[in-house]
């Protein structure tokens, strides 16, 4: 009896936990499967992925377009090499030779991708730079860790010591070229930041654009082979447009890893997908541009605004001259443009004034957001004096110019009424007095006056002179 009520009460244990669990894991799915874009309201709707982690940035203004799970940390795998260009590009010049140390070649995993460097061999660092990043050999990234730092441990502290002043908080590396370590892991955010660097540098961005490439034999590398790049948009195996550069990775740890780059309507999106299932990567990719590109446009914010707009002057401080003429002291920088979803107008945007902006040039800056989600920043900065052009300046001001010349109206003047109308009484008044004073000279005649004292004189004078004769 004993024994039948210790099994009854093992199994009802047994039950009850598999219960708990069977409750809790479906929780822990669901909330690690949210897209947190798609709980912005009026938010275009994103599609839903396999991928672990997926996100997709506006890289010159920083806006986020799409985010999944972008913050959980990750193996990146091979995308880890993007940061090793980053560093290597810093501090070295590109005709540095570097040397393949025995343990830079020997201390890989038996099947990592390589180039079949031996030890003693040397290539350019630009040469490096192409091995790393178009055939992502390990044994490049171990090689230019050694030459740029003199080791490892010490390329690694630069590695994170760059992730800090990078500000990523999800982020660390134990070595150069991405293989599994439990310590060695990023976020989809922190390498879409580590991307957006890598491709503000024109040279890394067109070997990051390198689908395939021709190592020569020199007298420090004996070999003549091509390379091939992994990276399906890249190399045009699947046609996309605008592709500017990317990076893949796989451990079996990580899964499949890919950071990709494209530019269209003048808007450059940097894609980051994490641990997916080959080769569906590169489709995720794909539907997350599609999904940027037809949802999302750049608005300039001078052409749109009128909330802060220069003709405001109740925002925009001016000063007026002694004619009573106006000038603009401050405008919006027409260089700075917003991301805004296609299904919102300008107006439907909220705003916020920031004063302290960090930078001398800037007297404040106009925050754009939509239920929270940043959309950009326009800058406000003093109104640049542009001389207007004289016709004694030059002989002929439009010599130069286009066929087609785009003459700008003359800017408003405004009239200070208050100022004119006194000016005008003052001028009265004078007219008045001068008038009052001649008026007076004339009914007394005294000039008439004056001229009939001084005239006896000048008799007595003639009289005498002629008693002398």
């Amino acid at each position: 009896m004993k024994k039948r009520l210790i099994c009854l009460a093992l199994a009802v244990s047994i039950l009850t936990y598999n219960s708990i669990s069977a409750l809790a894991v479906p929780a822990q799915s669901e909330e690690a499967d949210i897209i947190e874009t798609n709980e912005i309201a009026n938010w275009p709707t994103g599609p839903e992925l396999n991928a672990k982690a997926a996100f997709l940035m506006e890289a010159n203004t920083g806006v986020v377009l799409y985010a999944k799970n972008i913050h959980e940390h990750l193996y990146p795998a091979s995308t880890t090499k993007m940061m090793t260009a980053l560093i290597a590009a810093e501090k070295c010049s590109m005709d540095e030779m570097v040397d393949f140390s025995y343990d830079a070649v020997f201390s890989l995993e038996a099947g990592s991708s390589n180039i079949g460097i031996d030890p003693g061999q040397a290539m350019s660092m630009e040469e490096c730079l192409y091995g790393l990043m178009v055939a992502s050999a390990n044994e490049v990234a171990n090689a230019i860790g050694e030459h740029v730092a003199g080791s490892m441990d010490g390329f690694v502290d630069m590695m994170n010591d760059k992730a800090e002043e990078m500000g990523l908080k999800d982020t660390h590396f134990t070595n150069a070229n991405g293989l599994f370590n439990e310590e060695h892991y990023t976020s989809a955010y922190d390498l879409a930041i580590i991307a957006k660097e890598f491709f503000n540098n024109e040279y890394l961005a067109k070997i990051g654009n390198t689908g395939s490439y021709h190592f020569v034999q020199t007298s420090t590398q004996p070999d003549d082979f091509y390379v091939r790049n992994k990276h399906k948009l890249i190399s045009g195996e699947i046609p996309y447009a605008g592709i500017k550069g990317g990076k893949t990775g796989y451990t079996s740890e990580a899964g499949e890893t890919l950071v990709t780059c494209a530019e269209q309507n003048g808007m450059t999106l940097i894609c980051v997908v994490l641990k997916e299932e080959s080769p569906e990567q590169f489709y995720d990719t794909v539907k997350l541009f599609d999904y940027g590109f037809s949802n999302f446009d750049m608005i300039n914010i001078a052409d749109n605004e009128e909330k802060y707009s220069i003709k405001n002057n109740n925002f925009f401080p001016t000063t007026i001259d002694i004619l009573g003429s106006s000038r603009q002291l401050l405008e919006l920088d027409d260089k700075d443009n917003i991301i805004m979803p296609r299904n919102i107008g300008f107006s439907d945007m909220e705003t916020e004034l920031i004063y302290n902006t960090g930078n001398e040039e800037d007297i404040a800056y106009i925050n754009y957001s939509y239920h929270g989600a940043y959309l950009g920043y326009g800058r406000i900065k003093p109104l640049e004096n542009k001389k207007e052009l004289s016709a004694f300046d030059v002989e002929n001001p439009y010599e130069d110019a286009e066929e087609e010349i785009s003459i700008e109206e003359p800017a408003p003047r405004f009239i200070n009424v208050v100022r004119t109308l006194s000016y005008v009484v003052g001028g009265v008044l004078v007219l008045i007095v001068i008038s009052f004073i001649h008026s007076f000279f004339v009914n007394y005649n005294l000039l008439d006056n004056l001229r009939r004292k001084r005239s006896p004189r000048p008799k007595r004078r003639r009289e005498k002179d002629k008693l002398k004769f």
